[in-house]
């Protein structure tokens, strides 16, 4: 039996999910996982680089990256990033190619998901909640479904503003005295805040009316079904859960590592295993 040897870096991962999924993905094809997980949230002297560097000597297939690694692997691959990695300024999966290749597969773990949803319908006005790397890949995947406006604010406006240049025209900041105005008009809500996980009790909209819209997504997965997403459903809204992006994710991941042609979707439901208890 051949097999993988891939890993993932991130501060406080001790809870991820993810290296579960590879073991399941990977018995599907008749492969091993040896899979090494790098907590950094117990070193202090942490080098992005230096670890790249000897886990490429050390002849994994790649790693997958998570908070707050993903712009820094991104800069370091540089040129040898995918378009949408350029576009996004994250990455969170490297392959240790000749050279080294960066993916994001946020980015493309949503566009799989949208998909599987809502086929090809397109997002309409979208609102989102929340500025940071998550959302610029939604951002990217958003455009790329055809999303007719995005706007999005962030409890630190300047954040917002810097992402809305960086999607400039088709990304705008959302100042507070409109939010509810582009909240009423919206064909989709989206939470790309921690709030509504189980150490961040919330709900991002709470302040503005869900009723009108079409459809919600909020990327929290744990729990599944967060506050937001639970007054959505109320109100009639097809929503689409943050581990519902996590599993799409998965599976864009394990295509790139064991070198598929095509994602195997068809295994999506052997992830549900790994739903969250709460």
């Amino acid at each position: 039996m051949s097999g993988l040897s891939i890993g993932l870096i991130g501060k406080n991962i001790g809870q991820s999910r993810f290296g579960a999924a590879m073991q399941i993905l990977a018995q599907t094809q008749n492969l091993s996982c040896d899979f090494q997980r790098i907590d950094t949230a117990s070193q202090p002297d942490f080098n992005l680089k230096h670890c790249l560097e000897k886990l490429q000597r050390d002849g994994r297939r790649g790693v997958s990256i998570t908070h707050p690694y993903k712009s820094d692997a991104a800069a370091l691959i540089g040129a040898d990033c995918t378009a949408e990695v350029h576009n996004i300024g994250a990455s969170n999966l490297l392959l240790f190619n000749t050279p080294p290749q960066a993916f994001n597969t946020d980015y493309l773990g949503f566009l799989s998901a949208w998909r599987a949803a809502f086929a090809d319908q397109k997002p309409g006005k979208v609102v989102i909640a929340g500025a940071g790397g998550v959302a610029r890949a939604l951002c990217a995947a958003l455009i790329k479904l055809g999303a007719e406006t995005i706007h999005v604010w962030d409890q630190t406006p300047a954040r917002a503003v810097a992402l809305a240049n960086a999607f400039a025209p088709n990304v705008q900041a959302l100042p507070a005295e409109s939010q509810q105005r582009a909240a009423e008009s919206a064909n989709g809500l989206i939470n790309a805040t921690p709030l509504g996980m189980v150490a961040t009790p919330g709900n991002a909209f709470a302040h503005l009316p869900i009723e009108t819209q079409d459809w919600a997504f909020d990327a929290v997965y744990t729990p599944v079904k967060t506050p937001f997403l639970r007054a959505a459903q109320a109100k009639g809204l097809s929503v689409i859960t943050g581990f519902d992006l996590f599993r799409f994710m998965a599976i864009e991941s394990f295509a790139l590592y064991a070198g598929l042609s095509r994602p195997p979707f068809q295994y999506l439901s052997h992830l549900d295993a790994l739903t969250p208890d709460t």
